[in-house]
């Protein structure tokens, strides 16, 4: 697949295929970016799978950019492209943290970056919380240390929605938490780290953690009553 940009032609390099969408690395006005391209869903009728992916496409774009706008680091968005249903944006060079974690698991936890990794991941999460943003896969995949200064850059914003829900907030929360149980039980309880650094960087915390005791306690999925 080529892939045309600005006049620019170049054969992107595929890092990721998922259920949605692939990723691609790529170059865009000279700069190293990626392409996240929306698969089209051949069971729809074309007209509506169109409407609905581009639909997709552009809430992902605003999501991102609502979360720089919240004090949250993202890659830096360059381009939207509603004929290939893509959107293009800085290629972050860095490790994921699920790739730092995982290090810690075989060779034994860096305290002092443990820490300051915790505290970042908790202090973004509270920043989009308290701007109505939830991001909807809080995974340590998803999660890029920058390299050079270790800063917190947060990805994919395909299942991002607006929402000021404490209920919204604690299932954001408690995927995070899923997520570290399953792939990082072997770095301690991390969570407690990053729900200290939520607590004092969010002004709606309360809510969210005592709606967050009830989710542990039924599982993700909501209570159907009401």
């Amino acid at each position: 697949m080529e892939i045309e940009q600005d006049g620019q032609v170049g054969a992107p390099i595929l890092l990721k295929q998922g259920a949605e969408a692939r990723v691609f690395e790529s170059t865009f006005v000279g700069r190293r970016s990626v392409v996240k391209e929306r698969f089209s869903k051949k069971y729809r009728h074309p007209s509506l799978d169109s409407k609905l992916t581009l639909k997709r496409l552009n809430a992902e774009a605003r999501c991102m950019t609502k979360a720089r706008r919240l004090g949250v680091c993202t890659p830096v968005l360059y381009a939207v492209d509603p004929v290939l249903h893509s959107l293009t944006f800085e290629y972050v060079v860095g490790p994921a943290v699920k790739d730092v974690f995982l290090e810690f698991g075989l060779h034994g936890i860096n305290e002092e970056q443990m820490d300051n990794i915790a505290r970042q991941i908790g202090d973004a999460i509270a920043k989009i919380h308290d701007g109505g943003l939830i991001h909807g896969d809080l995974t340590t995949s998803n999660m890029l240390l920058r390299s050079g200064n270790n800063q917190l850059v947060l990805i994919d914003f395909g299942l991002s929605f607006t929402s000021t829900l404490p209920e919204d907030k604690a299932v954001d929360l408690y995927v995070l938490e899923r997520a570290l149980l399953s792939m990082h039980s072997s770095c301690g309880n991390v969570m407690d780290r990053i729900l200290a650094a939520y607590r004092k960087s969010s002004k709606q915390w309360s809510a969210t953690l005592n709606k967050l005791a009830q989710v542990r306690q039924r599982g993700r999925k909501r209570t159907m009553v009401g």
